[in-house]
């Protein structure tokens, strides 16, 4: 039986616009009522983590910044993994090549960032990677950003320690996603699941695909594998 749900937050549990699907969250909160773990997981700061945690109304377990950051409970210790020195170094030389050109990168809350760099999608991610390929550092496209990363961080290194420090399997995990960026934790789960809007290959690494799209997937997936807890709830109410 699971235990434990890891989701991805936009194009997961929100619609296209990235605003979050209410019944996406109703369900999660159901969920964390009877006993099953959820975690958040996503390319965004810690700071922006904790306080989505609390809206949505988890127990604060998250990974921030693609699996750069990660923290069990809001009282837990943050960790952080990769240097993030290697990604300003790598930032620099992208800084000077684009301004030859006369853009300026949009970096996204850069104070907040503890392990990864990221900037607005204003080019085009393949020149990113050829001017950067020199460099010891991930260029990441989630679809919103392109994040710098340590090479060898992702959402399933972190995942895998963070699961180990809750003390649940990996394999007792749901795991939800969409980019390409959730490939790695969607196969170190237990059961790996993407909503239509997915990308091919992040599809491709998935064990189910849901037929509905964003969110409205996201709750098609919930209803799916963990009917066994909608049961009680139904029985509870009765």
């Amino acid at each position: 039986m699971l235990k434990a749900l890891l989701t991805d937050v936009d194009g997961t549990i929100t619609d296209s616009s990235r605003r979050i699907n209410t019944t996406a969250i109703e369900e999660i909160r159901s969920l964390q009522d009877y006993g099953v773990e959820v975690v958040l997981a996503s390319g965004n700061t810690a700071c922006f983590m904790d306080a989505i945690c609390k809206m949505v109304g988890t127990r604060g377990t998250f990974i921030a910044e693609n699996g750069g950051v990660f923290r069990v409970g809001y009282t837990g210790t943050l960790h952080i993994q990769g240097d993030q020195t290697v990604c300003k170094t790598a930032l620099e030389v992208l800084q000077a090549h684009f301004r030859v050109q006369g853009i300026e990168l949009e970096l996204y809350s850069p104070t907040y960032r503890l392990a990864d760099l990221a900037f607005a999608r204003t080019v085009p991610v393949e020149e990113v990677k050829t001017v950067l390929y020199k460099y010891p550092v991930q260029v990441i496209d989630t679809g919103y950003a392109i994040h710098l990363q340590s090479l060898g961080v992702t959402k399933g290194t972190a995942f895998a320690s963070l699961a180990h420090e809750m003390g649940i399997l990996v394999s007792d995990f749901l795991a939800i996603g969409d980019s390409l960026n959730d490939i790695q934790m969607l196969q170190t789960a237990g059961i790996g699941v993407t909503v239509a809007n997915a990308h091919p290959e992040t599809k491709a690494a998935a064990q189910y695909v849901t037929k509905n799209e964003y969110g409205n997937g996201f709750v098609e997936a919930i209803k799916k594998y963990y009917s066994y807890f909608r049961a009680i709830k139904r029985s509870t109410t009765i």
